[in-house]
């Protein structure tokens, strides 16, 4: 990856169409900023949250990857786990034969 770190402050610079220029001018008036002020804050909350939505497509990706292996190759149940499912067939029986009434 390119690394973009400037030692100090540096300029960014962009030529626009005249109608571009006064849009940019009224929206920053409107807001009570400088033009300059109003460029960088757009540009830099547009930045953020590209690069939001590139990590958490990343992760998602990442993530289905991750549910598919373990669908198609479990991990063997942990104590808890097998615990937990001799409780629950213990209750499930204990169920099943209160409710088998015979008259």
């Amino acid at each position: 990856m390119i690394s973009h770190e400037p030692k100090r402050q540096s300029r960014i610079g962009a030529r626009v169409p005249p109608e571009v220029l006064r849009t940019l001018h009224q929206a920053a008036d409107l807001t009570g900023a400088t033009l300059n002020q109003f460029l960088v804050q757009a540009a830099l909350k547009e930045a953020r949250s590209v690069i939001e939505r590139e990590q958490r497509l990343q992760l998602s990706r990442r993530d289905a990857e991750r549910l598919l292996e373990l669908l198609e190759n479990p991990p063997p149940p942990n104590q808890a786990l097998t615990d937990a499912q001799t409780r629950y067939q213990g209750l499930k029986r204990d169920a099943d034969s209160a409710f088998d009434w015979q008259p």
